[in-house]
């Protein structure tokens, strides 16, 4: 849209909409120069935007667009299949949706049936394709119990990447988290989604996942969410995944 055209809503309508402030809040944040629209600080009171299409940021903070899709967090169970359906009848996602199952929801991506965690739920087919799209490099951090004692020589050999059966892998971060007796237990940050990618890592080097589970999709953390439980994304959290999604 152009920055002179005479339609569109106001800028500090759409920021009091989306729950920045009132509105003489959000027109002292143009004031102060805090906002843009599509990459340019807005110097004037009165601009009008389209807002499901400019690109707004208030003190570099992504306000995506009104919602006309559902975006939800999910803590998946161990042991539920990341599917809306089961042939085989066992627990599935929609089992958890409650009324929500009549929404046209699927999920983004998936997590093995014996790992736990993070899993995005949506309507919206363009924020699923390009969340799943390797091109966009989004990060998932895992907390994985693996048996035995690792040293931190094996550490060290996972960070500087392995190579599996179909082919290499190199995690963003490996991070000792605690270990002693029998397991320990150990953050990995990845950029890919292969088939059981972490499981297959902590085999490589010898020391077999016990329990595994998803913490966060990019900057989006489970945080105090409770297994089984769902809840809407946050302004904040999915204008920072539109942003990583280049939407």
């Amino acid at each position: 849209m152009s920055e002179h055209s005479d339609e569109g809503i106001r800028l500090q309508k759409v920021l009091a909409a989306a729950g920045i402030g009132s509105r003489r809040h959000c027109e002292q944040l143009i004031e102060d120069g805090l906002v843009e629209v599509n990459g340019r600080v807005v110097a004037e009171q009165g601009r009008r935007v389209d807002p499901l299409t400019d690109v707004i940021r208030v003190d570099g903070a992504r306000i995506p667009p009104p919602r006309r899709h559902t975006y939800l967090m999910f803590h998946k169970p161990r042991g539920v299949v990341s599917t809306m359906d089961d042939p085989q009848g066992r627990s599935t996602i929609t089992d958890y949706l409650g009324k929500r199952s009549r929404d046209g929801l699927f999920h983004v991506g998936r997590l093995d049936t014996p790992t736990e965690g993070l899993l995005l739920i949506t309507n919206d087919g363009d924020f699923a394709q390009r969340m799943a799209h390797p091109s966009h490099e989004i990060s998932k951090t895992y907390v994985a119990e693996v048996e035995g004692v690792i040293e931190n020589t094996t550490l060290r050999k996972l960070s500087r990447g392995i190579t599996l059966e179909d082919g290499p892998v190199r995690p963003d971060q490996v991070k000792l988290v605690q270990r002693g007796g029998t397991r320990s237990i150990v953050q990995v940050v990845l950029h890919e989604g292969r088939n059981r990618i972490v499981r297959r890592m902590f085999e490589t080097v010898g020391h077999p996942v016990r329990r595994l589970s998803r913490t966060a999709v990019g900057p989006v953390r489970l945080g105090q969410l409770k297994v089984g439980e769902l809840r809407e994304l946050s302004r904040d959290e999915l204008g920072a995944l539109m942003d990583l999604a280049g939407l």
